[in-house]
């Protein structure tokens, strides 16, 4: 079991390896191109920028780690539609208080995700057709319930959104997540979601309950997922049926630069956050170069090379891994 637990640490550590040392040179990068993102409105706009994209790379962790090729597609629109059932719902309903606020954001993530777990469980359906057709039905539902941007975030939240203090609510989002990852570390849970997904045969002969483990992988990406539509509310202000949808393909690029396996066992906060920071810097400094009107597609296109980059580079360290 230890020495298990050592090639265990040793390839996590092998695959933290092209994401750290990316980081590095983004970061030598951003000194040079972009010295303003060093200031304190910098780091702050930062961190209220990143954030929602962070707690959606963490939403997709424990999915991923559990196996079966169960990367969640539909994590961008259940964000946007948390965000505008928030704005419509809620706060157009005059329900403004924090607890209520936060604890729909989260309940609803949870409960939607508990659900989609179900399905591919119990109806044995194919993970990637049930967060495909999630992804579909919820932009379509996204549209019907707020047709166009609108709408204001409570004025509690309004003051998250300023970007102008690096000690913000909008950081307490992501220390809460931390926690939260921190506290499922020192559970059997943590130690049976990457045994299932490494090896469901093994995981289910040694006594494991995967099932279970898959459906809590999903409430916990749900509650991720909960943090990040208040982060990305907070962002923005306001409602959009459409801007959430957008955080699917990072949040997915992000997960694989991170370092994670999609079949599954290998994955966790540290490398999820380092993918996602990545992300943001290489967006970031692409946007201090003049690209015109075609701006938007070349960050779309960079976000694809890389994607193509982190998939090969993440299946040749899986079969050096298989081959020692």
């Amino acid at each position: 079991m230890s020495l298990n637990k050592n090639l265990s640490a040793l390839a996590q550590d092998r695959s933290l390896f092209i994401p750290g040392a990316l980081f590095v040179v983004l970061l030598v990068g951003a000194v040079v191109l972009a010295p303003a993102l060093f200031t304190v409105n910098g780091l702050a706009g930062a961190i209220l920028v990143a954030t929602p994209l962070i707690l959606s790379t963490l939403a997709l962790t424990p999915i991923v780690m559990a196996g079966r090729g169960s990367v969640d597609l539909s994590v961008g629109p259940l964000l946007g539609f948390i965000n505008v059932t928030l704005i419509s719902w809620l706060v157009g309903n005059g329900v403004t208080n924090p607890l209520a606020i936060i604890g729909w954001a989260i309940g609803l993530g949870a409960a939607y995700q508990l659900l989609q777990a179900l399905v591919i469980i119990y109806v044995r359906v194919a993970p990637i057709i049930v967060s495909l057709s999630s992804f579909l039905v919820l932009s379509g539902v996204n549209l019907m319930v707020m047709s166009r941007p609108g709408g204001v975030a409570p004025d509690w939240m309004l003051s998250w959104g300023a970007g102008t203090s690096i000690l913000s609510p909008v950081l307490l989002l992501l220390v809460a997540a931390y926690v939260l990852w921190a506290l499922l570390r020192q559970t059997t849970f943590y130690s049976n979601l990457r045994m299932t997904g490494a090896d469901e045969r093994m995981a289910y002969t040694s006594g494991v309950q995967v099932d279970l483990v898959r459906i809590i992988a999903h409430v916990v990406g749900g509650v991720f997922v909960g943090l990040a539509a208040l982060g990305h509310t907070a962002l923005i202000s306001s409602g959009d049926p459409t801007q959430g949808s957008t955080y699917t393909l990072q949040a997915v690029t992000a997960l694989v630069l991170g370092g994670a396996n999609l079949a599954g066992g290998r994955g966790g906060v540290l490398g999820s956050t380092l993918g996602a920071i990545n992300m943001f810097l290489i967006s970031y400094l692409l946007s201090t170069f003049s690209f015109g009107t075609v701006s938007g597609f070349v960050t779309q296109m960079a976000f694809g090379l890389i994607l193509v980059g982190s998939l090969l580079i993440n299946v040749f360290l899986t079969g050096r891994k298989a081959e020692n």
